[in-house]
């Protein structure tokens, strides 16, 4: 005995064929997305504006050199040495990117016009055949850039509601130009080489070739925005950790530009890294240099009191034990003026609390108990030696100290002129004119092809998974609702449907498919139908057919005349109502007007002979209107008179169609079911959910209608699942 097992998919599988057949059923889509997707990159490939890199490289040296083991304790402890990060910062300050844009006059940007999308392409694509050249304007359109045009301002300044806005120059005659602003208004005229102040506006041009009438958009920039820009467009970057080697890029349109931003970025830097590692010589140089006037100044002095003692005292010398006394003297001042001199410069750089401070305070101590005891041995000459001596001393010392800061300053100046920074320039900037960085044209291409590929696949499944309408009869059956007819889409029932569209006023011209295209796999669906219902009417209590849907723009109406007029072919007498005295649109499909119809029947404003037309191509098919559209519809159906009507029209035909209102819109088709023998209720492939068709089937039920089944129209051809395949064009071949 064998035990065969099967396995029904869970609803959280994924099935691979569903979504190729999902792939396929959308290829054209897809296809055309991604071919858009393709050219437009294309395109933009060839007439974008290309950006070029600039690129320079600096290094950056240790300045404090290691003890020994003090490398291997910084590795052990994870430290780093590098300098990079730091210097990347003073690299890329508002300093140094500032002095370089002060330095090309980048506050004062001028680009000339060019015609939209190909003009910039065709200014870049011409070539002068001299210096200077500059290209014709194309069909005349003068006020824009064809090629060649270049305007160079020397200085614009503007008033500051003035900043960073757009202003418009047009190139005159002979040299002359107008200045306006974006409303056209003029703010100023002048001449190339000439400076130009109106209107709180200083500009001088210093160079303008241009067309007559071509046109420039001017910018002063406000200085801080600009740096701020420049600063994000910067990148510096450290090749290798630790390595202390920068490397500084650039983009820009213009390469020239690039490259003299970074050359000048890199020199500033270098400049301002010596300036910074010379600054102590140099602020020691200006301390040395304050003091000089003064000690020369007092030198003289002494000199001048020696000089003049001398002559009132009639000596020239002194003696040896007094000359001794002096040379010690004049050490212990001339020490003491160094200390007190390096006492001046050291409170620049330390409080009195420091240690350096408070050692130098005691060897001033010392020098001056020194001095003290000298004083005393000095207190015992006699006068006159004591005189000559103080002022010998003066002399002395005045002149030592002078001489020592002559030499001072001398050796503070090499010092400052001799010094290195701790950077360099390794490579100065340089940019490849022939391998622009944006746009990479094959990327840019396979990259927007397969983006557009993806974005169309993307949004075939999101609407497939946001599109929960039925696309599977089954479904359908599963709600208790037998399909008695899956209509396929064809072509010509979707062209009479945009053409209804379009004439929202009847023509009166007949448009029934079964008609002029009797072959069409939608008419042959019909006919299946007919005979379906052929033997489901059997057990039916009239002769009333009555075709509903849950909701509007679900090819109820098509369904409703099409079926009529395959049923009246067969030969049997039918007629076609439109019940829908609303929105009712079967007198565009049949052809004539809305007016003299059921609405007027049951009011008694016309007799059945008026509102009973004939059908023109189909002899046994008749058809009633809506009519006026009442304000009552409703209550019109559940008069007597309605009820009347349909007793008096059932022994005159075979079959009665009438096609209702949707049921979960109004209630017509509820109150109408009461009267017929068989319900049916179209349902539209992929529009339809589920929860609705059940709903629609609930209502009728509630209201003691029950619904005999379903008609799956207008079905797609699906790679994968269920699509119509019962129904195939078996048209006669032609002789």
């Amino acid at each position: 005995m064998t035990t065969r097992q099967t396995f029904s998919p869970r609803d959280d599988d994924i099935d691979l064929r569903a979504l190729i057949g999902t792939l396929l059923d959308h290829k054209w889509l897809i296809t055309a997305t991604t071919m858009f997707f393709f050219a437009a990159a294309v395109i933009y490939a060839l007439l974008a504006t290309p950006i070029y890199q600039a690129s320079a490289t600096v290094q950056v040296e240790k300045t404090v050199p290691s003890l020994p083991g003090l490398d291997d304790i910084a590795q052990t402890l994870g430290a780093s040495t590098s300098q990079a990060v730091t210097e990347i910062a003073l690299l890329t300050s508002r300093t140094v990117v500032g002095d370089a844009i002060t330095n090309l006059k980048l506050e004062i940007d001028s680009e000339p016009e060019h015609f939209p999308l190909i003009g910039a392409f065709l200014a870049r694509r011409f070539t002068p055949t001299s210096p200077g050249e500059i290209a014709a304007p194309l069909g005349g359109m003068s006020r824009y850039d064809w090629g060649g045009a270049q305007l160079d301002i020397f200085r614009l300044d503007v008033p500051s509601q003035l900043l960073d806005q757009q202003l418009n120059l047009v190139a005159g005659q002979n040299g002359t130009y107008t200045l306006s602003d974006d409303d056209d208004g003029t703010l100023l005229t002048g001449r190339v080489g000439e400076s130009v102040t109106a209107r709180g506006i200083t500009m001088q041009v210093k160079s303008l070739h241009a067309n007559p009438g071509t046109r420039f958009d001017v910018v002063r920039h406000a200085r801080l925005p600009l740096i701020t820009n420049l600063q994000q467009n910067l990148v510096a970057t450290e090749q290798g950790k630790d390595s202390g080697i920068i490397e500084i890029d650039y983009r820009n349109t213009d390469p020239v530009l690039a490259t003299r931003l970074l050359d000048q970025i890199s020199a500033l830097y270098v400049r301002q890294n010596v300036d910074r590692n010379s600054a102590e010589a140099a602020n020691s140089l200006a301390f040395v240099k304050e003091q000089l006037p003064q000690v020369r100044l007092e030198l003289e002095q002494a000199t001048q009191a020696m000089n003049t003692f001398q002559t009132r005292a009639h000596s020239v010398d002194i003696s040896m034990q007094t000359k001794a006394l002096l040379d010690q003297i004049v050490a212990m001042d001339a020490s003491l003026q160094q200390l007190h001199m390096q006492m001046s410069d050291m409170q620049r750089h330390f409080t009195p609390q420091h240690p350096s401070y408070k050692a130098l305070q005691s060897q001033i101590g010392q020098l001056e108990g020194q001095k003290n005891d000298l004083q005393k041995q000095v207190g015992r000459l006699p006068d006159i030696q004591q005189q000559m001596l103080r002022l010998a001393r003066d002399v002395q010392v005045s002149n030592q100290t002078y001489t020592s800061l002559l030499n001072q300053a001398q050796q503070l100046n090499i010092a400052r002129a001799g010094t290195v920074g701790n950077v360099r320039v390794i490579d100065h900037a340089a940019t490849d004119t022939a391998k622009p960085v944006w746009p990479k044209r094959i990327l840019l291409v396979l990259g927007a092809t397969v983006f557009g590929g993806l974005l169309a696949v993307g949004f075939v499944f999101l609407r497939q998974l946001l599109n929960r309408g039925v696309e599977d009869p089954a479904a359908i059956e599963r709600l208790g609702l037998p399909v008695y007819v899956s209509i396929p889409r064809s072509e010509l029932q979707r062209e009479s449907a945009v053409l209804r569209v379009r004439h929202r006023r009847s023509t009166g011209k007949q448009n029934l498919l079964a008609v002029g295209a009797p072959a069409d796999m939608a008419i042959e669906a019909l006919r299946s139908l007919r005979t379906s219902l052929h033997f489901a009417r059997l057990e039916a209590k009239n002769n009333l057919l009555l075709i509903s849907s849950s909701s509007p723009g679900v090819g109820k109406s098509f369904v409703a005349a099409n079926l009529a007029a395959v049923i009246a072919q067969a030969g049997q007498r039918v007629l076609l109502i439109d019940a829908d005295m609303r929105k009712g649109t079967l007198h565009k499909t049949i052809g004539g007007k809305a007016e003299r119809g059921l609405s007027e029947l049951i009011v008694g404003q016309a007799e059945l002979p008026e509102a009973l037309r004939n059908v023109d191509g189909v002899g046994k098919l008749f058809f009633i209107s809506r009519g006026k559209i009442p304000p009552n519809p409703s209550e019109l159906l559940m008069h007597s008179r309605f009820t009347t009507l349909l007793e008096s029209l059932k022994p005159r035909f075979d079959l009665i169609i009438i096609d209702t209102p949707p049921i979960l819109a109004v209630t017509d088709a509820a109150v109408i079911g009461h009267h017929v023998g068989t319900s049916l209720l179209v349902v539209q492939f992929g529009l339809n959910q589920p929860r609705e068709i059940a709903l629609a089937k609930q209502r009728f039920e509630q209201n003691g209608v029950p619904i005999k089944g379903a008609i799956f129209n207008l079905v797609e051809k699906r790679s994968a699942g269920y699509y119509a395949y019962a129904y195939y064009a078996y048209a006669p071949a032609k002789s």
